[in-house]
């Protein structure tokens, strides 16, 4: 007899067929080259972002780099976002 996990991951696997699929070894380096171009594009920003931190909290504007602080959470949130749609574009071709 089955656990209500084993039931409950069968209605899963029914639910979406293309989950249980191994990836391709050319999807495979698709993701992986996702993940550096993004990890790049996410340190260029902070790199940006905490130079102009750094020089907000040097002229005191507690104000400004308060903003910056915020912009720096919503760039990494947007970034990662548009990372892992990409990523799911991916793991979906077939």
């Amino acid at each position: 007899m089955k656990s209500a996990y084993e039931l409950a991951m069968d209605r899963l696997a029914k639910s979406d067929p293309d989950k249980g699929r191994p990836l391709t070894a050319e999807q495979k380096a698709r993701l992986a080259e996702l993940d550096r171009v993004y990890k790049g594009k996410l340190a260029e920003r902070e790199i940006f972002l905490k130079q102009q931190l750094n020089q907000a909290l040097v002229e005191r504007k507690a104000d400004e780099a308060g903003k910056i602080q915020q912009q720096m959470a919503s760039e990494r949130a947007r970034i990662e976002e548009e990372r892992d749609a990409e990523k799911e574009r991916v793991r979906r071709a077939r």
